[in-house]
Formats: structure tokens, C-alpha cells, sequence
């Protein structure tokens, strides 16, 4: 069984986005749903921002977790924030729009995003609608968290690659580096949009 949970203040959540949403409540979230569904031996996927959390919900979940995959995801180590993991040119456009545009506490949603993220013109029309402001403090938390216990488990990363993302580029590298067990899929960015059966046989062949 799968189970989808959307982080607060975006998406179907995006009413309840305020200046108060951080990473926190996103590792919360997760929490909550492995917790409600009472999960036992799961696979934790994630994916571009939400990598962030792999740490914190890893060490916070106990048992209920077996694995870990990051897709096309950023990795944070203990102390590190989003603003450490992403290039400096990224981060500089982002707090220019937040300062600018998103009331200091917002990135707001923009179609910009989605030649960053290479969406292919198919699915413009899908995605562009669904784009949602970003809670601008996820940015900047800091994530904290015990290494040990994420390199415990067995973890899978999938790298995309037609085209990559540059941003992702120092992340990959730590990945292979730590002995994550690296996957390629020939997409953009958002992998389970452009190929769903794709990502859908590769999260099983991971997963078994």
C-alpha cells in the first residue's frame, strides 16, 4: 500500500501555508502519516526539496521505516539548511523573490519554475495550474539529526538525466560518495509526472 502525504502549505494544503510552516512541520507531516497508517517496514521516498527531511523523519520513525529513496532529492546533512545544499545563484533569486514578491515569508509560485525544472511542454498545462508558493523558512531551517542512523538503512538514490538539474549536482555526488545504491531515469525533474510507469516499476524493483 502507498501513501501520499502532502506537506503543509502546498498543493491541497496550500490554504494552510503561513509564516509559521518550516521544516518542522513537513518532518511532522511525514510523521504523522507513517504513524496514522500505522507503517511498518516502509519505504520513504522523496523528492526535490523534500529530501531535506530523509534525516530528521528517519531517526524520528524508528522501526517503521526499512529504506530510504531520494528522487531526484536534495540531501541535507545535520546542520545544514536547503540555502547550504542549493547553488548560491539559486538562493539569490529566491530571496530576491521573496523579498519582492512573497511578503518576506513566501516563494511565490511562478511558471519560471518550470523551464528550472526542465518540465517538458506535455505537461505544462498540468503542472502550471498546481503550482504553489513555497514557505520561504523551509530555506533557511536547519535540520538536525544523527547520520548514523540514516546511513543504517538502506538507501537509493535516483539520479534524473535528460536533462539533469545543476542545482542537484553536489548532492548526487554525495550520494555515490556515501554508498547510496544510484538509479538513472532519462527524465526532467519531476520524474513520476513525465514517466509515472517509469517511477512506478522502479519504486517496486527498489522496493522488493
Amino acid at each position: 500500500m502507498a501513501h501520499a502525504p502532502t506537506l503543509t502549505g502546498m498543493g491541497d494544503r496550500a490554504h494552510l501555508l503561513s509564516p509559521e510552516v518550516g521544516v518542522d512541520t513537513h518532518v511532522a507531516d511525514v510523521l504523522a502519516t507513517l504513524c496514522m497508517e500505522d507503517v511498518r517496514d516502509g519505504v520513504l521516498v522523496l523528492h526535490s526539496y523534500a529530501g531535506v527531511l530523509a534525516g530528521p523523519v528517519v531517526q524520528a520513525a524508528g522501526d517503521r521505516l526499512a529504506r530510504v529513496v531520494a528522487m531526484g532529492a536534495f540531501l541535507a546533512d545535520p546542520g545544514e539548511c536547503v540555502a547550504d545544499v542549493e547553488p548560491p545563484e539559486v538562493m539569490d533569486r529566491y530571496r530576491r523573490l521573496v523579498a519582492d514578491e512573497g511578503q518576506g515569508w513566501r516563494v511565490p509560485a511562478s511558471p519560471a519554475f518550470m523551464d528550472q525544472w526542465a518540465v517538458p511542454a506535455r505537461l505544462r498545462d498540468v503542472v502550471g495550474p498546481r503550482l504553489t508558493d513555497f514557505p520561504a523558512r523551509c530555506v533557511d531551517d536547519r535540520v538536525q539529526y544523527d547520520r548514523a542512523v540514516l546511513d543504517a538503512l538502506p538507501r537509493d538514490y535516483v539520479e534524473h538525466t535528460a536533462p539533469p538539474l545543476a542545482s542537484l549536482a553536489a548532492t548526487v555526488k554525495r550520494a555515490r560518495d556515501r554508498g547510496w545504491r544510484m538509479h538513472e531515469m532519462a527524465t526532467s525533474h519531476d520524474l513520476m509526472l513525465e514517466d509515472p510507469a517509469g517511477t512506478a516499476g522502479l519504486l517496486m524493483e527498489i522496493a522488493s
